[in-house]
């Protein structure tokens, strides 16, 4: 009944990161900001900089000090520049939140959708999750998801935290059983040169 309760009054977010867009649904009301994740810098010539543009305005901005921004674009892996990916990730939960913000923070689910071969690092993952922490929404809890698509109809955040932890924990059995064994495969070889 609980679990019930927080899925109608909290709301849950479904964040889907390309390198050329990204796709934010609220899954309580329907609500999706789906645009390229460009942001429009202008530095003025003190060099403060300010925020001229998200999303797909941003790319129409230009300008001698303008800087387009694309935080999600890196030959390599797909979060390359954490800041301005908090920034725009503030900007659109802004949007889809409003000054629900104030009241309820939303769980968020934050899912890359390419440059995912092999699974991603801890790295990337810690950085996916404090993206989704830092942006300002309050996040109370984050889950970085690998996978196919979710289907919004049957969405819940409360399995898919679950389901990682699950995860978590047998990763963790697993590295805690592979560091027993290398212990006592140096013991053997200890016990065998001593002898």
């Amino acid at each position: 009944m609980l679990k019930n309760i927080l899925k109608k009054y909290t709301p849950q977010l479904y964040v889907q990161i390309w390198e050329n867009r990204i796709k934010v649904t609220n899954i309580n009301t329907g609500n999706i900001y789906d645009e390229k994740p460009l942001i429009a810098i202008e530095t003025d010539e003190k060099g403060n900089k300010k925020i001229l543009e998200f999303g797909n305005n941003a790319a129409s901005q230009s300008g001698r000090q303008v800087e387009i921004i694309n935080p999600f674009s890196h030959p390599r892996v797909l979060f390359s520049d954490f800041e301005s990916g908090e920034k725009l990730l503030q900007h659109i939960l802004f949007l889809l939140l409003g000054n629900k913000r104030l009241s309820s923070s939303p769980v968020v689910v934050i899912h890359p959708m390419e440059k995912i071969e092999g699974g991603l690092t801890m790295i990337e993952k810690r950085a996916l999750s404090e993206l989704g922490a830092g942006a300002g929404a309050g996040a109370r809890e984050i889950v970085v998801y690998q996978g196919k698509e979710l289907s919004i109809h049957k969405f819940d955040f409360w399995e898919l935290e679950s389901n990682d932890k699950k995860s978590i924990d047998k990763s963790a059995k697993s590295s805690f059983f592979l560091i027993i064994v290398v212990i006592l495969i140096i013991i053997g070889i200890l016990v065998i040169k001593r002898s």
